[in-house]
Parts: C-alpha cells; structure tokens; sequence
C-alpha cells in the first residue's frame, strides 16, 4: 500500500522573488497487489468422503449429507420415500460435493524464514507473495475454495490486499502447525517460505496426516543441497515467483 497525496501546486514568478503554494485534496492509498504469474495445473483433490471412500478425482464425487422438507421445484427422484413417510410430509435428499478440492495457503512471513530481509522486506518474501497470489488466483479461476493464512497473524479482508500489507515480523510456526493440524483447513497445503524455512520443512511434512497432500515452496535459497521429497512433501525451490509457476505447473504429484 503507497500512500499518495495531498497534491501540492506552487506558482512564482519568473524571477523567483514570489512564489504561491497551495494544496488540494488529501491522502489517497494505492494498493500494489503482487504480481501474479498464470498456473495452469491445479490440485485434483483427495477428501474422504461421508459414506467412507477416498476420492481423488478432478471435478469432485456428490454424495449424501442432509436431509431437508421439499420445496416447490425439488426434482422428485431427491425424495427419501421412507424418511417422508415417517415424518409426513416430504424430505429431499441434499448432497454435498465431497472431494472438491480445498487449498490452503500458508505463507511464512517469519523474519526468521528470511534473513536477508531488510526494513520488513525480502527478495526471496516477495517472491513467496507473488507465488501466493498465482495460487490464489489460479483458484478463483478454476471455482475451487482457497484460504490464505500467515504464520505471524490471521488475516482479514481481500487476500490480494493482505499479500500487499504483509511484512516481515517475529511468529511462532508451531503454534500455527499446531493450529493447522487441530483444523483440518482443506486436502492440499501449499507451505511458502525462504531460506530460513529450509530447516522446518520436517515439520511441516508432519502435516500429511490431515493434508492428503502437502507442498512446500522455498525460494532464494537454491545455493544450497536441494531438499530430498521425503515423507510425500512435494518442494518446489525458485529464485523468484515465475520459476515457481513453471515447476508447479510440471508436478505430477497432485
């Protein structure tokens, strides 16, 4: 966010001896989203479903959640005959999409995660915010569910606008594991962090459990030994949000 404003307009004469300032208007703020790189590939989606399955399927399973009365314009093959005769009047079966895919994005804005950050701001934090605004966008695209989380603090309002007031602070990524876990958020975590992150992609792997599938991505930190996939963690390391963009849309692990 850049604030901008008041305008201020002076007027002198040709030789300098008068000059005549005046202001108009006040402070406007301009937000300056992340830029956002196109993802072609998305989350297929694992969820278990209500009547015991797991599904793993691009574009979702339907199956029984509630029943509910019947209202004019309810198609009668959603009739549970058996339910209406107890109750005696008509109840309709309503269904629930239960593998549609959920992503939860969880962006690391430790100070800690990036260390050559300076004044609240980092190459490798501003790679992680424009990585997050592709995946958010590419959800919104595709119609699928998405959350955007911080390690540092629960955000509020339109997530391109709190990608835009992220800076870099003091946070606790145990608690916040902690918290993922007990919520049980989505099916796929996308965890992005920078080279101060490397060393707590064990724990977040540890988040398998809950998330059928779990991604981490770690930027400005390819210098280092590349990190070995182990226990299903899919990591993507990128110098920058664009790098990230390519090696996501080439995961086959979805």
């Amino acid at each position: 966010m850049v604030p901008i404003g008041p305008l201020r307009v002076t007027r002198g004469d040709p030789l300098g001896l008068i000059s005549l300032a005046r202001t108009y208007g006040g402070v406007a703020s301009v937000w300056v989203h992340p830029r956002i790189h196109l993802l072609r590939a998305v989350p297929a989606g694992m969820a278990r479903s209500l009547d015991g399955r797991i599904d793993k399927v691009p574009h979702g399973t339907i199956t029984f959640d509630s029943l509910r009365e019947y209202v004019v314009g309810d198609e009668l093959r959603r009739v549970h005959w058996r339910s209406s005769a107890k109750v005696g009047e008509l109840m309709v079966r309503e269904q629930l999409d239960t593998s549609e895919p959920t992503i939860v994005v969880l962006l690391d804005d430790r100070a800690a995660a990036h260390p050559q950050g300076r004044d609240g701001v980092a190459e490798s934090f501003e790679s992680a915010c424009e990585a997050a605004a592709s995946i958010v966008a590419a959800a919104v695209r595709e119609d699928l569910p998405v959350s955007l989380h911080l390690v540092t603090a629960v955000p509020s309002g339109p997530y391109l606008d709190v990608l835009t007031e992220a800076v870099l602070r003091p946070g606790d990524l145990d608690a916040t594991l902690r918290r993922m876990r007990a919520g049980r958020l989505g099916d796929t975590l996308v965890f992005l962090t920078g080279p101060g992150g490397r060393g707590d992609l064990g724990a977040v792997s540890g988040l398998r459990g809950p998330y059928p599938v779990v991604m981490a991505g770690l930027f400005g930190d390819r210098d280092a030994a590349p990190v070995s996939a182990a226990d299903g963690l899919i990591v993507i390391e990128a110098d920058n949000g664009e790098e990230f963009a390519a090696a996501w849309d080439g995961v086959r692990g979805w």
